[in-house]
């Protein structure tokens, strides 16, 4: 379905505001007073997409449609009506697919914009038409996610891009995004591969590979709600952190022939096992301060999963009676097992042995595995030097 006028018979719009709406009832009603408050002076429009709404999302948007009017608001509604939604990229598409501005300006439907959003940040995207332009926000409830807030709030400029693979995701996030149509045109739109993917933070990424700029401008401008039902909760973190390691890879570790991976610990080592063989081979070191992981000297990723489990196995079927299991299964795990324990980095190929030194011994370029202010395992590149 879509209610508008053909684009031949619209004014030259300056900012499409991309609206997609998935059950939003119980915030529609602040969001879309939010777009008829702003004191952009351009031409202006909303563009709607509901992706199968079962609530009454469709009645309260059709019930501000004469107040959008009458406000010179052009105002563009699509969706279906399917018994499932397609999801959050494949509504953000269409909803851009059936706009008509210069310009995009994504509200999500349970956000609030304050008031000169869009008048300010479009002044920044007309003179920086290739990049991404975010702003700060205020989070609601107050204080909700209150580390990861200040973490999007008070990047610095250089950090933007400094910091694009971490887990928290984009530097800017997507509620906050205004930006040229032909930076969705370059990148060819969202992913839409539905719950559970990202497609902010692969859009985002996909953004800066392709050369593309992010700015924020260090005003509050969006009101950032917090609620179990928002789209970024189906994201699980192992998504994100495989997503961000393979960027990291494709993009800065094969332009370098050694690295060091700071932290021996947790972090570091899971960046490490998680590196393709190529890029393992190009580790000369771990780097700490804990006296404890210096003096082992190194690391030695040597345990497969098999062996493990194997190990395991053998251990509690040796507590078991003999009748439980054949003599035949209990000698294969056994020698398994066993071999194992003797030979705990047997598995037909060597394991490496990294080193473990000290931070002040260490060479760059580096790679900075250390949980930031926001309470998830991140990564980072750093020190390209």
């Amino acid at each position: 379905m879509a209610e508008a006028s053909s684009k031949a018979d619209q004014p030259f719009v300056d900012v499409s505001i991309i609206m997609p709406v998935h059950n939003a009832a119980d915030w529609l009603q602040e969001s879309l007073q939010s777009v008829l408050l702003q004191t952009f002076k351009g031409c202006m429009e909303l563009s709607i997409f509901n992706d199968a709404s079962k609530d009454s999302s469709m009645n309260i948007i059709q019930d501000w449609r004469q107040k959008f009017e009458a406000a010179g608001i052009l105002m563009t509604i699509g969706g279906h009506d399917s018994d499932t939604p397609r999801g959050v990229g494949y509504a953000k598409n269409q909803a851009i697919l059936q706009s008509s501005g210069a310009f995009l300006c994504f509200l999500d439907a349970d956000d609030i914009m304050h008031p000169r959003r869009v008048e300010l940040q479009y002044e920044t995207a007309v003179q920086h038409q290739c990049a991404i332009i975010g702003c700060r926000v205020h989070r609601e409830p107050d204080g909700s996610t209150d580390r990861y807030t200040r973490w999007i709030n008070n990047l610095t400029p250089e950090q933007l891009t400094t910091q694009i693979y971490t887990a928290n995701g984009p530097t800017v996030i997507m509620p906050t995004w205004l930006c040229a149509r032909s930076v969705c045109d370059k990148v060819r739109g969202f992913n839409e591969g539905g719950k559970g993917v990202p497609e902010d933070l692969i859009f985002f990424l996909e953004h800066l590979r392709l050369g593309g700029q992010v700015i924020r401008v260090d005003e509050h401008l969006l009101t950032y709600r917090y609620h179990p039902q928002a789209a970024t909760a189906s994201v699980h973190r192992d998504t994100i952190w495989n997503i961000q390691l393979a960027a990291l890879q494709d993009r800065v570790l094969v332009n370098w022939s050694k690295f060091t991976i700071w932290n021996a610990g947790k972090q570091g080592r899971r960046f490490y096992r998680d590196l393709s063989k190529e890029n393992k081979a190009k580790v000369a070191a771990f780097c700490d301060v804990d006296a404890k992981k210096i003096e082992k000297g190194f690391y030695t990723y040597e345990e497969s999963m098999f062996y493990r489990l194997a190990h395991s196995l053998w251990l509690r079927l040796a507590q078991c009676p003999a009748s439980i299991y054949s003599r035949k299964v209990t000698g294969n795990l056994q020698s398994v097992g066993a071999y194992a324990v003797d030979h705990p980095g047997s598995q037909g190929v060597p394991k490496p042995r990294v080193p473990i030194i000290h931070f002040r011994e260490a060479s760059p370029p580096f790679i900075i595995c250390v949980k930031l202010v926001y309470p998830k395992m991140t990564l980072s590149s750093s020190g390209a030097k």
